[in-house]
């Protein structure tokens, strides 16, 4: 069994998308695939989630949400002004060990730090960095295109690294068809300040894709360590 965990540089950078993307090759191979969303939030009873997403996308997988709350906020924010009982780091982690599948992944809100919870009693308020902590497993990170990512992406290996959580490299999540300087010579700066591999380019619009499109795009855009074909200075 493998587990992964999957974070961004902030929201809105494709992560749902390269977490389906990862999927869906898995799946392609034969893999048993779970993906987990600790918390979703901005999403009431009943409506579709990032889940819901992942499984439109990349087919047979299994999923699992531990919690929801229906304001677009952070974890611990969007639990407190609930009044519901937020995600503890423990509670991904044995959620997460008592799965039975090849392949877990594990989608987390927004960026590393993003909280989850308040903390409470002994323990101080936990990240998607402690769940990757507790879990001994490695981080992907899911890069914006554009300028200004390099701070936050140096910043979230920086995190990583005063964990001795290992970065297993970055993907970029919605690349354009038309790039312009910034997220051109981005590709090449990316793993020169996380001191990990680029391992992937997924191009912006694929979350509307077919399945079939998708697998192709997806197969095309992400590096072998996911399972895919593309290597740096390919196109999308």
């Amino acid at each position: 069994m493998r587990t992964l965990i999957v974070t961004g540089t902030g929201t809105d950078v494709g992560k749902t998308v390269v977490v389906a993307a990862v999927a869906a090759l898995a799946r392609a191979a034969g893999e048993r695939v779970t993906v987990v969303k600790p918390a979703q939030t901005g999403v009431g009873p009943g409506e579709d989630g990032d889940l819901a997403t992942v499984a439109r996308l990349a087919g047979d997988v299994d999923t699992l949400e531990l919690a929801r709350f229906p304001e677009p906020l952070a974890p611990a924010t969007a639990a407190r002004r609930a009044g519901a009982t937020p995600v503890t780091a423990a509670q991904v982690v044995d959620a997460v060990r008592a799965l039975d599948a090849d392949l877990m992944i594990v989608e987390g809100a927004g960026g590393l730090l993003v909280r989850l919870n308040d903390g409470a009693g002994t323990y101080p308020p936990e990240t998607l960095a402690d769940v990757a902590a507790g879990l001994g497993a490695p981080v992907l990170l899911v890069a914006s295109a554009g300028l200004g990512v390099l701070n936050t992406a140096a910043l979230t290996a920086e995190a990583l690294a005063r964990r001795a959580v290992p970065l297993a490299g970055t993907v970029v999540g919605a690349y354009p068809e038309h790039p312009d300087l910034a997220e051109r010579t981005n590709l090449a700066d990316l793993p020169v300040v996380t001191g990990a591999p680029l391992l992937g380019v997924l191009p912006a619009g694929l979350g509307t894709a077919t399945p079939a499109r998708f697998l192709e795009a997806a197969r095309c855009g992400l590096g072998p360590l996911l399972g895919g074909g593309w290597s740096p200075g390919h196109d999308t």
